[in-house]
């Protein structure tokens, strides 16, 4: 038997964990990556923020919901 009958299901499975998605916001699998983590990376100067607030509530006092309201910002400019 060949493997080329299950090549179908493989697409379908590779399209399901890795295009699908990518595909509803139209960006490639590329394009969403840099998204995603750009998004992550200011997501974690966010978390150091308000822990910088947490501990010395003089410092930071509106970074960490400035950079939130930025990026829902972004999130709702994108669909």
């Amino acid at each position: 038997m060949s493997d080329s009958t299950n090549a179908p299901a493989r697409r379908s499975a590779f399209a399901a964990v890795f295009l699908d998605h990518p595909a509803t916001v139209n960006e490639t699998y590329f394009g969403h990556m840099r998204f995603a983590l750009g998004f992550a990376f200011w997501l974690g100067v966010a978390a150091v923020a308000a822990l910088i607030h947490a501990l010395i509530p003089a410092l930071c006092e509106t970074t960490a919901s400035r950079i939130l309201k930025r990026l829902h910002a972004r999130i709702e400019n994108r669909h």
